[in-house]
Parts: structure tokens; C-alpha cells; sequence
């Protein structure tokens, strides 16, 4: 439990208990329950309550105000509820796209084993580089050991990723781990099939099959360490378990529930998921060829660029192929020199977010995944940290196809397949079957100045398009109080429109000033910008308010509209993100005023200074209209 946990447990008791508890959400003051009998909460004994502001009826909510800190408190009233659809209501209550939804599907599934992961790689690396110094030799028992630790979690990846994905689709987590399992059995892997002498039994869009299943083409492929399809195949499966509950009688659905959930699921995922995979490689691997033979520096920057998506997505092994080719026929190959920076790029991402991340948990994870980023390993660095921000994995690729593009004009040669970071650079010392001398070390030297390309291009980038982010509000721009007798802070208004004193705003909890002093605008523009230079605290994921502090120490809570929380984000957007420093009359906001009062809300904007018990006086302006930027709280 955290911080709140007494408060979430007297909530929790005040509302009817854990079983009069039907759904549970918040905004940004208020938990927001839907309770099966009203008349079990006892709203008397809330009001009184410490850390309770007050308690109100609206909607069909009841809604028990807390202030600022409302979403510590959600999380430890959520774990006391602990009721399945509870989440599934909060997360179906946040319009996503598709493809911030994938990735906030896959960080989810990440973030319970980042630890094990970041271990892992790290193992990996010093394991790689014990190797590289010849301390052991790859036969040896101590490598073979340390290498079977270090590997396993990549291994099996989709066995961890099916355990996380389960918990995240409520589908039960050891029907979830059969289906990880089964997608990496070592049989029914494609290099397992051919290794062991099977002959193509026909071919379906240019792929080769090597087996059946009920008669139907089993396009195989190789499922260990991927990431995706086991995602899609948990997603199936809680669909399939969710139907099969429905239909199975419950004296038998303990064993008949998961038997039809395998039975259907996993056929399918081998059906579906192993051709779209192997189509969508094919096509990749001709279409690298093509752009090879038109532009090796084009094929570079592209190779660079995706690789990282490629890995992701379990398709680099369309280049694979090619290499081999490539190794077999000649005995060198420059195709995936344009990788060998991507590893390096990750890492730069990672340095210059030194300089803009101060969350705790997340510097914790910083440090280990450069190492295993060092060994090539980037795992823990794109899943625990970069892609769940989307913009540092951007960059990470940015710089990767800067470092490819290089490697393709440098012609950067492999002669051996070999490890990855550092550990690559072993394999591009010549053997002679180039024409150059043997031992000679020019796409080494290449491919270590590629690195530094791509590490200089995203590492610059980093510092100038990443946001800062905090805990709470900490490093240089934190704010501070004023000491006693200080002079008075002038707040300027975020908004155009009439000005009206608190007590006309249309929500008790305004109005009554239990959050505070300040006042009301009625916009008659539809946008927020800041009203000093201070630290976006708080900003809801509905983006209808935005909480700030000052760099005099002033909290203010901006809410724009009266229970817009319902309208789940539309008709807003925000220009700014939770932890970032903003400077005054920085634009924050805008909405659509019009489309809001259609929709039968009332726009006012209530602006408050939640520190109000910190200051001798908090006072509104008297003027009747004002400008962005006007004077509109002067705080003493």
C-alpha cells in the first residue's frame, strides 16, 4: 500500500465497504465512485474525515473531494476495491489511438519484470565481455552457465510477456503462461523444423511450409524473444475465455474453460500469426534488396532507422537471410553494418535523459540499461524507458539511421556473425576475402565513428525536444516559498473572458472555497496559457485541468468547465506534459467553448490556490473582464 493507505481504508469503509462499490474513477480533486446503495455511505462521517474535503452527489456519482493529491489516493482505494471491471471501466474511459493504445499495452506488459530484464542484460554484457578479454572461452562451463541466465528472459520472453498480458486482459495468468509456452515449444519453431530435415510441402504467397494443421498450411516461424504476436494471441485468448465461461456449464468449467480456450486460441495464433509474420518479413526482405540495389547509403539510413521497429515486431529477420547469403557466396557481408549503431543511439537517449528525468523509479532503471545497452541489449532501455515516451525512441531511431546512413557510404563489413554493442566489433576485423589485408580494421574504425554519429545526433536531440519530468517538484526549477514578510505574488489571468467572484462558481466544492480561494472566469477564448513560470504538477489525462506550482511557490489549480471530466478529453488538447517547466504566458491549453456548451456543460473556469492556508491573503481582482496575462490573484 502507499502513503494514503489509513485514508483509503476509511474511504472505503465510509462508502458501504469494498462490495457497495461499483465502479471507481477520479479527475483531478475528487475520487468519483458509483456506488449499488447510496445509503450505505455515510456522508456525515466523510465530510468530518481527515483528508477528506467534502462529499457530493452529481450524475449518479458520489463523489468524495480529496484536493491535488486525489490520484495517490485512487491507487490505494483501487487495491482495497480490487473489483476486475474497476480498471477495465478506467482504461475503456480514456480514448486512446490505436497506436498510443499498443504501447501503452506493451510498457504495461514490460514494466512488471523490468527488473529481471535489466539483470538479465547486464549479465549478458559482462558475460559477452569476459569472452572478448578471453578470461574463458564460449565452451566453457562457466560461459555456457552464465550465458543460460542471462538468455533466458530473452529466450522466453513471450512466457513473461503472456504472464503480464494476461493480468492486462483478464484473461487467467496460467492459461496465459500454457499459451506462452506453447509459442515457444523448441518443435515447432521454423529453424527447428528445417534444422531437423523437413522438406517444403508447398509454398503460399512465396513462403514455404513445412507442415500442417487439420489439413491447413502451418506457416512456421520463430517465436522466442518476441514480443508482439504472443500480445495478440493473450488478447484472443480473453476473448475466447470470456465466451467459453458463458457457455460451459460451472460444474465443469474449471477444466473444459481453459482446455477450449487452448484448444481454439493457440491453432489460430499459429494460423494467423506465423503467415502475417513471415509475409510481412518476405515482403521486407525484397524490399531491402530492391532499395540495396538502388542506394546502399539509402539502404543504410533505412536499415539503421527501422531496426529497432524491426526487432520489436520480430521482423528483422528478413535481413537475415540475405546476410547469410551474402557470408556464404563471399565471406563478408555489409548488410547490417547500418545496425550496428541503433544499440549505441538507445544509449545516447539515455544520457541526455540523465539531464531531464527525475523520477526516482525511473533514474533507478537509467543506469543498468545503458550497461546492457553497451552489450547490445536494449531491451530494458525500450521498454522500461524510451518507448512508453514514444518521443526518446523516435529520437533512439533518428539517430540510428543518421549512424546507418554513414555505414552505408563507409561500406562498414562483417565477416562472421557475431555479438551485438561492442561485442560486434570483433566480427568486422577483415579476413582477407574482400581484397583488403587480413586482420585489417577499417569498417572497425567506420563502424565505431557511425556510433558516434548516431549517439551525437540523439543525444543532441534528447536535450532539445525531450520535457523534463519529476516526481514530485524537484531539481533546480523547484519552487519555494517565500520566507515571512516577502513581497506579494501577482498571479495573471490564464484566460480572456468576465471575471465572478468564487462563490458564483457552479460547483459547491468551488464555490464554498473547500479547495481553496480564487476566482472564476467565464472564457471567451478558447485557450489556457500560464499564469508564471513554474512546474505543470498535475495535468489529467482528460486535459481539463491543469494544476501548477510557481517559482515563488504558489499552487494553483486551473479547471476549465464544471464536471467536463465527462467528456473523457474531447473538444480539449494540451501543449504541455506532467513535470514540465513552463514560463508565463506559455500556452498550456485549448478548448472548444462552443462544442463544450452544446454538450450541456458549463464553461466557467474556476482558478484556485490550493495553498491558500500558506499565505496571510489571497486576493481576486475586482475588475469585471480581463486579458491573458492581466493581473487576477495576488497571493501575500
Amino acid at each position: 500500500m502507499g502513503k494514503y493507505e489509513v485514508l483509503a481504508k476509511a474511504i472505503v469503509d465510509q462508502v458501504g465497504g469494498k462490495e457497495n462499490v461499483q465502479s471507481l474513477t477520479h479527475c483531478i480533486t475528487r475520487l468519483r465512485f458509483k456506488l449499488k446503495d447510496e445509503s450505505k455511505a455515510h456522508d456525515d462521517v466523510l465530510k468530518n474525515m481527515d483528508g477528506v474535503v467534502t462529499v457530493m452527489k452529481a450524475g449518479g456519482q458520489y463523489q468524495v473531494v480529496i484536493g491535488n493529491h486525489v490520484p495517490a489516493v485512487y491507487d490505494d482505494v483501487l487495491k482495497l476495491v480490487d473489483l476486475a471491471h474497476v480498471s477495465d471501466a478506467a482504461r475503456s474511459s480514456e480514448k486512446q489511438k490505436p497506436f498510443d493504445a499498443l504501447i501503452d499495452i506493451v510498457s504495461g506488459c514490460f514494466q512488471p519484470f523490468l527488473g529481471a530484464l535489466c539483470a538479465a542484460g547486464m549479465i549478458k554484457g559482462i558475460n559477452a565481455l569476459f569472452i572478448f578479454f578471453k578470461l574463458y572461452t564460449a565452451t566453457s562451463g562457466t560461459y555456457i552457465t552464465l550465458n543460460a541466465v542471462g538468455d533466458a528472459v530473452f529466450y522466453f520472453l513471450p512466457i513473461f510477456v503472456a504472464l503480464t498480458a494476461s493480468r492486462q486482459f483478464k484473461l487467467p495468468e496460467f492459461t496465459g503462461l500454457a499459451l506462452g509456452a506453447a509459442l515457444v515449444y523448441p518443435a515447432i519453431q521454423q529453424t527447428a523444423l528445417v534444422g531437423a530435415g523437413a522438406k517444403p510441402l508447398g509454398n503460399i504467397f512465396g513462403v514455404d511450409y513445412f507442415t500442417t494443421f487439420a489439413g491447413v498450411p502451418l506457416i512456421a516461424n520463430n517465436y522466442t524473444s518476441s514480443v508482439v504476436p504472443i500480445i495478440f494471441i493473450i488478447w484472443l485468448a480473453s476473448k475466447v475465455n470470456r465466451w467459453a465461461k458463458k457457455v460451459i456449464p460451472e460444474l465443469i468449467a474449471t477444466f473444459f474453460v481453459p482446455m477450449i480456450v487452448l484448444l481454439v486460441t493457440m491453432p489460430l495464433g499459429f494460423l494467423i500469426v506465423g503467415p502475417i509474420i513471415s509475409l510481412l518479413t518476405e515482403a521486407l526482405s525484397q524490399g531491402f534488396n530492391t532499395v540495396y540495389g538502388i542506394s546502399p547509403i539509402v539502404f543504410g539510413l533505412l536499415v539503421g532507422g527501422l531496426w529497432q521497429v524491426l526487432v520489436f515486431f520480430g521482423l528483422h529477420w528478413a535481413l537475415i537471410p540475405m546476410v547469410m547469403a551474402q557470408l556464404g557466396s563471399q565471406g563478408w557481408s555489409n548488410i547490417l553494418g547500418g545496425q550496428f549503431a541503433a544499440s549505441f543511439a538507445q544509449i545516447a537517449v539515455l544520457m541526455g535523459l540523465m539531464f531531464k528525468i527525475y523520477k526516482k523509479k525511473d533514474r533507478q532503471l537509467i543506469l543498468p540499461s545503458i550497461i546492457s545497452g553497451i552489450a547490445g541489449v536494449t531491451e530494458p532501455a525500450i521498454y522500461g524507458i524510451t518507448l512508453p515516451r514514444v518521443k526518446p525512441f523516435i529520437i533512439s531511431c533518428i539517430g540510428a539511421a543518421a549512424a546507418g546512413a554513414y555505414a552505408g557510404i563507409t561500406n562498414i563489413k562483417i565477416y562472421m556473425l557475431g555479438g551485438l554493442g561492442i561485442f560486434g566489433l570483433p566480427t568486422m576485423i577483415s579476413n582477407g576475402k574482400d581484397g583488403t589485408a587480413n586482420g585489417a580494421i577499417g569498417s572497425v574504425i567506420n563502424a565505431i565513428i557511425s556510433a558516434l554519429i548516431g549517439m551525437a545526433v540523439a543525444f543532441i536531440l534528447t536535450l532539445l525536444f525531450c520535457p523534463k519530468e519529476y516526481d514530485e517538484v524537484i531539481a533546480e526549477e523547484t519552487p519555494t516559498l517565500k520566507p515571512e514578510g516577502a513581497n506579494p505574488e501577482h498571479i495573471v489571468s490564464p484566460a480572456s473572458g468576465t471575471v465572478l467572484p468564487l462563490s458564483e462558481a457552479g460547483d459547491a466544492a468551488f464555490s464554498e472555497g473547500l479547495l481553496g480561494k480564487g476566482a472564476v472566469i467565464v472564457p471567451k477564448i478558447g485557450e489556457i496559457v500560464a499564469p508564471f513560470d513554474g512546474v505543470v504538477v498535475t495535468l489529467f489525462p482528460t486535459k481539463h485541468a491543469i494544476g501548477l506550482i510557481s517559482s515563488q511557490g504558489a499552487e494553483l489549480l486551473i479547471h476549465v468547465g464544471i464536471d467536463t471530466v465527462q467528456l473523457d478529453g474531447q473538444f480539449f488538447e494540451s501543449f504541455v506534459k506532467q513535470g514540465e517547466v513552463v514560463k508565463k504566458g506559455q500556452k498550456l491549453l485549448s478548448f472548444d467553448i462552443k462544442a463544450i456548451e452544446t454538450a450541456g456543460f458549463n464553461t466557467q473556469i474556476p482558478i484556485i490556490v490550493t495553498n491558500t492556508q500558506d499565505y496571510s491573503q489571497v486576493n481576486a481582482t475586482t475588475v469585471q473582464t480581463i486579458n491573458e496575462g492581466e493581473s487576477l490573484i495576488t497571493v501575500v
